[in-house]
């Protein structure tokens, strides 16, 4: 047998200790069941043993499932004759999960199984299988709610969210929490249950909870509201509801475990599964730098400054204060600071009332954030964040009184979402220090950070704003300096083609409700009257731009905005919006505008199907996608994926555009790209790369891991 991990054996003061080894964070692998099995029954065979203390060995208890199995056939041979969790449950003698650190997933469940669990300070436990497209299946959804009831379980499954080690002792997840030395702590905790004698408390048997729930009609609407706002479209969010309905509902522990075991099922026999687990690994390969050393000596941040306190400008001082960072913001009056800090503030109370924060949290994380008027007040900060609207004139000019100001060695970093960074640089004596880090809109919420590149940001720079992204909470990927950088090149050509769609035939209801239900939040249409039709129109006209430059896709947005139709915030633009309402309603006086233009432009208007919609939407994406690694903007096809489904609303459950290119066939999509070339034009030139993984038959994964 080929076992992986192992468990130790040893007895201490009579108690046998089974301390979990399999580094770097001891998932529950062939080897850990096995040995986990074999060395309780050895436990409760031995008479000199009263007890049994289950512990991990460095920095986690069992921090859940081995993901490396996931998908395989388990080898009958490497499976344990009775699982540890049906040999517990048969005990008579307490044994206890003494949690060291991390017990995520499987290792919650294992220790949901005991009969007693204790845990040391910081050590957090949650079950966030529903991220990798899964449900925890070992007993999660039908024992959670046992202690800590349906609804808060449901909370807690279906975000995938752990529990700090108070919240857990005071749900009653965890029963002690134990200072200094765990194991001893835990031995003699252990100790004193054999003495009390038996029978001890199984989770299983607990039925306190489940009948208050049973009694209270609306016990799953949050949940079902979760699911609708959260998780719509995402398969095993069903499947995981589902299951704690199960434990709810049904009267027998074992009907429910079978229930459990058959979502898990479908869950892991489903599609989404593996485009889940293909963002779980693309997340943590995009903090990687090919020609960056892991040891690159990292610049120690303990204090932060933004220029500028508006949305983005204060959005990014909040994540600065939420990590625990003391931050400064720059504005250039008194009035417009004040306006700053206020919209802060507000953002804080808002997260008090929704109960996501503590008033004791908000009066923290306001006290880090001070406002400034003067560039010699943030000089000593580690590092600063140019946060002021997209002009790069201002943007150089600002760069050049950092340079003047800013400590030897602070990293000047620039928000910029598309303008060129090295000219900013160029403003400097020290370019070396300058990166870009485009944080998304709302900053403190939005979890991507896109880390830009200059042509002389020092390997140093860099990964100190790549690991500076994961201390505020983001999912940081790099990108070289490019016009657009990932994200924003990309969103170019889906939203020209969204413009282009509806002259050819389309209305904008029809491609929004097509991207909608391919699971994105909203569509291009909604999404352009949410954020106002009337920026890039007042732009085009500061620009001077002639009717017969602008884009064809600004033309009907700026007939709208002609008409007084800004979007939502003045009741009208590419929909209705009656007497304040955020759901757009069609608009025949729209559609009459859309018809006339394209007579105008000499375009003959036919009938364009859903998929059609799609493909004209999202195929750009996987071309200048392509583009772009073949440029060497992007390093992977995984880095996209990351890049559109945390910063665009990708759908998550498809994998990312380029991961769903490989699911389509990237040779079926180089066929229709190449229809699409010869009869709209050069914008639908099919990008090399794209090309040459079509005609090799092989795809954005193969590219990658010859890229490894």
């Amino acid at each position: 047998m080929a076992l992986l991990g192992t468990v130790h054996y040893d007895v201490r003061e009579g108690v046998a200790l089974l301390t979990v080894d399999n580094p770097p964070v001891n998932p529950m692998s062939s080897g850990v069941r096995y040995y986990l099995s074999q060395h309780l029954q050895t436990a409760l065979a031995d008479d000199a043993v009263s007890a049994v203390v289950i512990t991990g060995k460095g920095r986690a208890f069992i921090a859940g499932a081995d993901i490396r199995d996931f998908g395989k056939t388990p080898n009958p041979d490497e499976q344990p004759k009775r699982p540890a969790g049906a040999i517990i449950e048969e005990s008579e003698k307490p044994i206890v999960a003494a949690i060291n650190g991390t017990a995520f997933g499987g290792g919650l469940e294992h220790a949901l199984t005991c009969h007693y669990r204790v845990a040391a300070p910081g050590a957090p436990v949650g079950l966030p299988e529903v991220k990798l497209g899964l449900l925890p299946g070992g007993g999660g959804t039908q024992r959670l709610p046992r202690v800590i009831g349906a609804e808060r379980a449901m909370q807690a499954i279906l975000s995938g969210d752990p529990f700090d080690t108070e919240e857990a002792l005071q749900l009653g997840i965890i029963d002690e929490i134990i200072e200094g030395d765990l194991v001893a702590g835990a031995i003699a905790f252990a100790k004193r249950k054999a003495a009390a004698g038996a029978p001890h408390p199984l989770v299983r048997n607990r039925r306190d909870k489940i009948d208050a729930d049973r009694a209270n009609p609306d016990v799953f609407k949050a949940g079902e509201a979760y699911l609708a706002r959260r998780m719509r479209g995402q398969f095993n969010g069903q499947m995981a509801f589902d299951s704690v309905k199960a434990a709810v509902e049904l009267d027998d522990f074992d009907d429910g475990m079978r229930a459990e075991q058959a979502n898990f099922r479908r869950c892991h026999d489903h599609e989404q599964r593996a485009a889940m687990i293909h963002m779980f690994f693309a997340e943590r390969q995009g903090a990687k730098i090919a020609d960056v050393p892991a040891d690159t000596k990292r610049k120690p941040i303990t204090s932060a400054a933004t220029v500028g306190g508006g949305l983005m400008g204060g959005g990014i001082a909040m994540s600065f204060a939420d990590a625990g960072i003391p931050v400064k913001v720059l504005e250039t009056s008194q009035e417009a600071l004040d306006k700053g800090l206020g919209t802060v503030r507000n953002n804080y109370e808002r997260m008090v009332r929704s109960g996501r924060i503590s008033a004791e949290q908000r009066d923290e994380r306001l006290g880090r954030i001070e406002g400034v008027l003067d560039y010699s007040a943030i000089g000593d900060a580690d590092v600063v964040v140019e946060a002021v609207y997209e002009n790069l004139d201002l943007k150089k000019q600002i760069f050049e009184k950092l340079d003047a100001t800013m400590k030897e060695g602070a990293v000047l970093a620039s928000n910029t979402s598309a303008l060129d960074l090295d000219q900013m640089a160029a403003m400097t004596k020290r370019p070396e220090d300058v990166v870009g880090t485009h944080f998304f809109s709302p900053a403190n919420i939005m979890q991507l950070l896109e880390v830009v590149r200059g042509a002389e940001t020092s390997n140093e720079t860099l990964a100190t704003a790549m690991a500076l992204g994961k201390v505020i909470g983001k999912i940081p990927v790099m990108s070289t300096n490019a016009p657009g950088f990932i994200g924003n090149r990309m969103l170019g050509g889906y939203t020209r083609q969204a413009g282009e769609i509806i002259l050819h035939g389309a209305l904008p209801e029809q491609v929004d409700k097509a991207i909608f239900d391919f699971g994105f939040n909203m569509g291009p249409f909604a999404m352009n009257d949410l954020v106002g039709l009337d920026l890039g129109w007042r732009a085009r006209k500061m620009a001077g731009t002639k009717d017969e430059d602008k884009p064809l896709t600004a033309v009907i947005p700026d007939k709208l905005c002609e008409l007084g139709r800004y979007g939502q915030k003045t009741g009208a633009g590419f929909y209705q919006y009656p007497q304040g309402s955020r759901q757009g309603q069609p608009d025949a006086a729209v559609a009459q505008i859309i018809e006339e233009t394209a007579a105008e432009m000499g375009i003959e208007r036919r009938e364009i199907d859903d998929a059609e919609v799609l493909k004209r939407c999202l195929y750009p994406l996987i071309n200048i996608g392509a583009q772009l690694l073949d440029d060497g903007i992007a390093q992977r096809a995984s880095d996209i994926d990351v890049v559109y489904v945390y910063g665009y609303g990708f759908p998550k459950y498809r994998g990312g555009p380029m991961y769903y290119a490989d699911q389509v066939g990237l040779q079926e999509i180089y066929r229709d790209i190449l229809a699409y070339h010869q009869q709209y034009g050069d914008v639908w030139r099919p990008a090399p790369l794209l090309k040459r993984l079509a005609e090799t038959g092989s795809s954005f994964a193969a590219f990658d891991a010859e890229r490894a």
